[in-house]
């Protein structure tokens, strides 16, 4: 499968050094087509590679040299809709380097880096994920926490929305890796966009940091008491928050779900709303698992919830992306829920484990959980 562009470039014979100028300069990076995309770089080199950060399917794609030229060329095939992130491995003398895209200016950031991304044919960021003029933001406080779970302070920053008054009551979300949603996931901006728009209702967020995730976010009961014994009075104290377990809620991505999820385990009275993007649901159902010790504790958690199931929340919601390795576990956890008695909305993305594909969902997933003026209107 040959890009028509490239066909177009090539169907004179070996292109000029003046003719790939003209094709660089007059095309956009990747070429996008449906159900296909076409990758380029430009460099020599002994050999370059396409790293596509996904799971489940062959991640490492040798790029063909086009002869007589400089450029490195590869079509793939794409489905409509799917975006994930990439870099180039470079290959020179025997060294091996990564590299962003050059000629794309899409750029995703996480705690890692950045990468480069791949938009397919029919993908747009969501206008909500972006900030809008007419909007009011909101605000973040800081609020020290005294931890009897930990034995320390723990500080929490929080997000506190536009108009905020201390006469009237909140709904609370806990967001756990909440400064990595803020700087990875657009979390204030999505926010501030969705109570603009009556989508959600104005609310208070905490957003929580734990300097030790492997350990804390992996089952640790010291973290699901952190959270109810020492968090929520604590920010009881000092905000005016809703005292009703609907207008309360977790959210977590990754080993952040299974926190959240491993805390209304212990604590299914406190939260009502559950926001699971991406849970490492690690379980085993014959021997041992494949992932690792960090996972042991996941293991042990979600084998024992399997067994015994029970509802834990009101509302869940849970997402995950087709192209990451958890897809299976989130998959699995789905009918298991709703046969407790709690309402499930599961959704799927074609996209892989990073923070935009969380980015993407949070509009569902929020007005779902806490439905505001909007929807009250509408249903």
């Amino acid at each position: 499968m040959i890009n028509r562009q490239i066909e177009q470039l090539i169907a004179s014979g070996t292109p000029t050094a003046e003719a790939v100028d003209a094709f660089l300069r007059d095309h956009d990076f990747p070429l996008v087509e449906p159900g296909s995309v076409t990758f380029v770089y430009r460099g020599a080199a002994d050999e370059v590679i396409l790293r596509r950060w996904i799971s489940g399917f062959n991640t490492a794609l040798p790029m063909q040299s086009l002869e007589g030229t400089d450029l490195w060329l590869l079509t793939m095939e794409l489905p409509q809709g799917s975006r994930f992130e990439y870099k180039f491995e470079v290959v020179r003398k025997g060294e091996r380097e990564l590299l962003l895209d050059a000629f794309n200016d899409v750029v995703a950031h996480d705690p890692f880096g950045a990468n480069s991304v791949c938009q397919g044919y029919g993908y747009r960021r969501p206008a909500w994920t972006l900030p809008e003029a007419d909007v009011r933001p909101g605000s973040l406080a800081q609020l020290p926490v005294r931890s009897r779970a930990f034995e320390g302070r723990r500080d929490v920053e929080v997000y506190l929305p536009a108009r905020f008054k201390s006469s009237r009551r909140y709904p609370l979300l806990v967001v756990h890796d909440g400064l990595d949603y803020l700087r990875f996931a657009d979390l204030k901006t999505v926010l501030d966009n969705l109570i603009h728009r009556l989508e959600i209702p104005p609310m208070v967020v905490a957003l929580t940091q734990s300097p030790d995730r492997l350990v804390e976010y992996t089952g640790d009961p010291r973290h699901a008491r952190f959270l109810v014994e020492d968090l929520l009075p604590a920010m009881s104290a000092r905000f005016p928050l809703l005292d009703d377990t609907a207008a309360r809620g977790l959210l977590g991505a990754s080993l952040g779900g299974v926190a959240a999820l491993h805390a209304a385990s212990l604590y299914p009275d406190r939260f009502g709303q559950l926001l699971l993007q991406s849970g490492s649901f690690a379980f085993s159902d014959l021997g041992h698992h494949q992932k690792g010790p960090v996972f042991d504790p996941v293991v042990r958690f979600m084998n024992g919830y399997r067994k015994n199931p029970f509802a834990l929340a009101q509302k869940v919601y849970l997402s995950c992306g087709i192209y990451e390795s958890l897809i299976y576990e989130n998959r699995s956890i789905v009918p298991l829920l709703q046969a407790q008695g709690m309402q499930v909305y599961f959704e799927e993305a074609r996209d892989a484990h990073n923070w935009e594909n969380w980015r993407d969902r949070l509009r569902n997933a929020l007005t779902w959980l806490f439905p505001g003026p909007l929807w009250m209107v509408y249903e």
